[in-house]
């Protein structure tokens, strides 16, 4: 099992955040493999009567295809004193369910030519599949099983909390930077559906109880709270009728309460200076505060973080790397949130440097995107970049599944595949520079510095 500390799903979570497109959900439609010209997905889109929101795509170019299964649920959906749940549960859906054992979902798969995962982050919880198309069957009723009858018990959820527990040690705890990843969100965001991790707390994780996780599961792994999305080499309609039979008796359950996910406009800078006793040189980590992905900003801030920090050519590496020495590297992006987001840029210092040398460049640089728009080859560049993802995205058929089931539970729209390029296309340099202005400004953002514990005082302010 996969998360966002272990295995951010590379390839998938690069193009989700990618490949934004807009195409209104419909009745069910005829689907075709993309054209070799317009390389646009068909699809169809059909409601079963439980309220699971089945989207299939066909393509018949290889004998495989692949099973995305977004549930509408993320830590973003957890409480105070009971964090970590739906990270847990992304472990305890492969402990076995009525009629699949333990370890047998794996097993069954893999011993069918095909690979499978399953990730977490704050908005969605992912669970993935691709097989052999005359395996079809076998994923659908695999999906199905632990959609329906998940066993939870006493040995299974202390087997999967202790994972858990050690997967926290290693990828938190016991990581340099670690607990800046942790601390980014707690002081920038005041909203606890985002301020707080993913993977938990340790206390929060002891203290669950089976009753706990089994409400958990009603209210969350119901039918009418998930999107399925099959891509590759199936006939729609012998796969839908597929799907009917498999999940449309599960029982639909009382839809979630809604997350509230507002924040309160910033004022003033957020700073906070932490020590590190595994860290071995001093970093900043710079967050501004942002609007979701649905806002009709969020490509000219995509747009942005590029032209500032990704890759050599960018404002940020000519200016602290190449130019000033400061550090061996300098980032910044933009994450793919269904509520407020982050504007991140984060740098190592190179030893013997201060943090106030590196903020003053970066701030420098994006003072100067404010002042004047970026050049036309900049922006370019960034569209370019969108155009290699969609292209990737399409090309895969369990990339293709997962962005699909992604967008249709984000937005509402499993076809903004599609349209990715000619979205990014619309945003011109001075729209690049708007969205700079109107965000990242000095009270709009949050700073961490973690400095390595034994040297503390050295590479500050």
């Amino acid at each position: 099992m996969a998360s966002q500390f272990t295995h951010r799903f590379g390839a998938v979570a690069a193009i989700a955040a990618l490949v934004v497109v807009a195409v209104a959900a419909t009745p069910p439609r005829a689907a075709s493999h993309p054209s070799a010209a317009s390389r646009d997905i068909t699809f169809s889109d059909t409601r079963l009567k439980n309220g699971l929101r089945v989207i299939i795509a066909e393509d018949h170019h290889a004998p495989v295809y692949s099973i995305a299964v977004s549930y509408n649920v993320g830590s973003r959906n957890e409480r105070r004193g009971r964090t970590g749940f739906a990270h847990l549960f992304e472990h305890m859906m492969f402990k076995g369910s009525e009629n699949v054992g333990p370890g047998e979902h794996f097993m069954l798969i893999f011993n069918n030519g095909g690979n499978m995962n399953g990730t977490t982050n704050k908005d969605r919880t992912l669970y993935f599949e691709s097989l052999p198309t005359n395996q079809l069957d076998l994923g659908l009723y695999l999906e199905a099983d632990r959609m329906r009858s998940l066993v939870i018990n006493k040995e299974n959820l202390d087997n999967q909390r202790n994972a858990v527990q050690e997967e926290r040690r290693l990828a938190v705890d016991n990581n340099p930077y670690g607990h800046t990843y942790e601390a980014i969100d707690s002081l920038a965001y005041d909203n606890f559906s985002y301020q707080h991790s993913v993977i938990g707390s340790m206390a929060d994780l002891s203290a669950a109880s089976v009753e706990d996780v089994q409400a958990f599961f009603r209210t969350y792994y119901a039918p009418n709270n998930a999107v399925i999305a099959i891509t590759g080499d199936v006939k729609t309609a012998d796969c839908l009728a597929k799907v009917k039979k498999y999940f449309e008796s599960i029982p639909r359950q009382p839809d979630p309460e809604p997350v509230d996910m507002a924040e309160k406009p910033r004022t003033a800078e957020r700073r906070l200076m932490m020590d590190d006793p595994l860290a071995r040189l001093t970093r900043v980590d710079i967050a501004y505060n942002v609007p979701p992905s649905s806002d009709a900003d969020d490509a000219a801030l995509q747009v942005l973080a590029t032209v500032l920090g990704s890759g050599r050519s960018s404002r940020f590496y000519e200016a602290v790397v190449h130019q000033a020495q400061l550090a061996s590297g300098v980032f910044a992006n933009k994450q793919e949130t269904r509520g407020p987001g982050l504007f991140q840029v984060s740098s190592t210092l190179n030893p013997g440097k201060t943090t106030a040398e590196l903020e003053k460049v970066i701030y420098a640089e994006i003072e100067k995107v404010k002042a004047a728009p970026p050049a036309d080859w900049e922006v370019e560049k960034a569209r370019a970049t969108v155009k290699r993802g969609a292209v990737a995205a399409l090309q895969s058929s369990l990339q293709r599944a997962a962005v699909m089931s992604q967008d249709a539970l984000f937005y509402n729209e499993p076809g903004r595949i599609n349209t990715a390029v000619s979205r990014f296309a619309a945003v011109t340099p001075a729209d690049v520079q708007r969205v700079a202005r109107k965000y990242l400004n000095a009270e709009n953002r949050s700073v961490i510095i973690t400095t390595p514990k034994a040297a503390a005082g050295r590479g500050g302010n």
